[in-house]
């Protein structure tokens, strides 16, 4: 038990408090939990997972969505689902103590919800107060300390950043419109171990009512994990960007003058970056000629701004205060196989 106050047995999804125009000051106010100690979803309220998950310095996530009742998000083959006016998105970002025991005394961080109003979806973080009770409404943003031990046995820390309204919108923008990032069909088409059993994400969405136009998981787009060797190298390199990259990094993104576009389904190999010159060229480069040098990782400016820490370098922008080595390690390997 972490000491959180639980969300009464039996409570309801707060719709108004969803649909404010001003937010709440307490996570628990919108009464999206049963148990919030555990992360016991509310009567409605649905955990789902991605096949990978965007890095954000190693912290485990739980997501759920929650979808008024009587209403349906829209299949979408490509981007991320329609989602009904009253959707709401909810992230919790925790740090296990010992990543060989996840399960176990689990600090919770900060607790992020897009929320799907009348005007667009609005975005706010709740940042989880010392004595591990609720959710306070934090707009400007944190920087916490953080610490764990990670799989390997060694003690790691960093300064988790919780990032201010701002700094979301600047990831979170498709054709000028703030919109979410994961909820698409090529990352959530995977088994879920939901409490009444196993499942498909998508073809559980489709039974609890909330999503329609699927077609069978079968014939839905996928992505293999960035851990997972059966598969393609390629493929898990290119879906490991679309995750990480590819919201900013497109057409319709806040990165698209980069003309770098690393989206899943982006098949001109000069845009994903294969001998591609920057726009502009600077202290990012690294002096560097090309995004992507085949064979030659140390000699590709992607390499070099994904394992740099300085803000003025790395890439993402926003999101990490640390390097993902399994992520570079993944890239590398991927970028030696190009010729």
């Amino acid at each position: 038990m972490l000491g959180f106050v639980a969300t009464p047995a039996g409570a309801e999804v707060n719709d108004a408090a969803l649909m404010s125009a001003r937010p709440a000051k307490l996570l628990s106010e919108y009464g999206l939990f049963s148990d919030a100690a555990h992360q016991a979803p509310a009567e409605g309220v649905l955990p789902y997972d991605l096949v990978t998950p965007l890095f954000t310095d190693y912290a485990h996530k739980y997501r759920f969505v929650y979808v008024p009742k009587g209403q349906k998000a829209s299949y979408d083959d490509r981007e991320v689902m329609a989602f009904p006016v009253g959707t709401t998105l909810v992230k919790t970002f925790a740090y296990p103590a010992d990543f060989r025991e996840p399960g176990k005394n689990v600090r919770i961080i900060e607790t992020r919800l897009l929320i799907h109003q009348e005007k667009g979806w609005n975005a706010w973080a709740y940042v989880w107060d010392e004595a591990l009770q609720d959710g306070v409404l934090k707009v400007a943003g944190k920087t916490l300390p953080v610490s764990w031990v990670d799989l390997g046995g060694e003690t790691r820390q960093t300064s988790y950043v919780v990032p201010n309204k701002n700094q979301c919108k600047g990831c979170h923008t498709f054709n000028k419109e703030f919109t979410p990032i994961g909820p698409k069909a090529r990352n959530l088409n995977k088994t879920y171990p939901y409490a009444s059993g196993a499942a498909n994400q998508l073809a559980h969405w489709v039974e609890a009512g909330i999503l329609e136009g699927a077609p069978t998981p079968e014939r839905a787009p996928k992505v293999p994990a960035m851990d997972d060797e059966s598969a393609d190298l390629d493929a898990r390199a290119r879906a490991y960007l679309d995750i990480n990259c590819a919201h900013c990094h497109r057409l319709e993104g806040p990165a698209s003058t980069s003309g770098l576009f690393l989206t899943w389904d982006e098949d001109n190999k000069t845009t994903w970056g294969y001998k591609k010159r920057p726009v502009a060229a600077g202290r990012g480069s690294g002096g560097l000629d090309y995004d992507i040098m085949p064979g030659k990782p140390e000699q590709s400016i992607l390499i070099h701004r994904l394992q740099s820490t300085d803000p003025g370098v790395m890439m993402p922008e926003v999101g990490r205060t640390t390097v993902h080595e399994e992520g570079i390690n993944l890239l590398k390997e991927w970028i030696n196989s190009i010729e």
